[in-house]
C-alpha cells in the first residue's frame, strides 16, 4: 500500500510541477505578444509612397512612438487629418530630432508608407518645408521607416 501511494505521491508531484512549469513559461511568452505585435509594421504598405502636402497640426514627441498631425486640404474646402507615425523620442532625440522639429502651422510636403486599410495614417518617411529643409530620407526609393527613423 506504502507504494501505490507513492505513486500517487510521485504523479500528483510530477504533475503539479508540470502545470507549475507551464504556468512560468505563460508568463514569459505573454508579455512578449503584445510587444511584437506593437512594433509590428503590417499596417503600412511598404510597397507604395505617398506624398501628402499640408499644415503641421501637432508633433506628438512622447513614447512609444512619435506622430504628427498633418491637416491636408483638398482644394475644394474639405481637410482631412492624417497621423503619421516615426520613431521613439529616444532614438529620434540621438538624431538631433526635438519636439520643435515640426511646429504647429508650418507648412510641409511628407512622404508616407499608407495604411493597407486606406486610413489617413501612415508610416512617416521624410519631409520638405516650404524653405527647403528636409528631414527623413527624401528619396524616391525608400522603404518603410515608421520603426526606422
Amino acid at each position: 500500500m506504502l507504494i501505490d501511494e507513492g505513486v500517487i505521491v510521485v504523479n500528483s508531484a510530477r504533475k503539479l510541477f508540470l502545470a507549475f512549469a507551464a504556468a512560468a513559461a505563460m508568463l514569459f511568452i505573454q508579455p512578449a505578444q503584445p510587444a511584437a505585435a506593437h512594433h509590428s509594421g503590417a499596417g503600412f504598405d511598404s510597397t507604395k509612397v505617398v506624398e501628402i502636402k499640408g499644415t503641421i497640426k501637432e508633433f506628438q514627441f512622447k513614447n512609444p512612438h512619435t506622430w504628427i498631425q498633418v491637416v491636408v486640404d483638398d482644394g475644394g474646402g474639405k481637410t482631412t487629418e492624417w497621423s503619421l507615425e516615426w520613431g521613439s523620442p529616444n532614438q529620434l532625440g540621438r538624431m538631433g530630432y526635438r519636439p520643435t522639429t515640426f511646429p504647429p502651422g508650418a507648412k510641409v510636403t511628407i512622404r508616407l508608407n499608407p495604411m493597407r486599410n486606406g486610413a489617413p495614417a501612415g508610416g512617416f518617411i521624410a519631409a520638405k518645408f516650404e524653405d527647403g529643409t528636409t528631414i527623413g530620407q527624401w528619396n524616391d526609393k525608400v522603404g518603410p521607416s515608421a520603426a526606422t527613423p
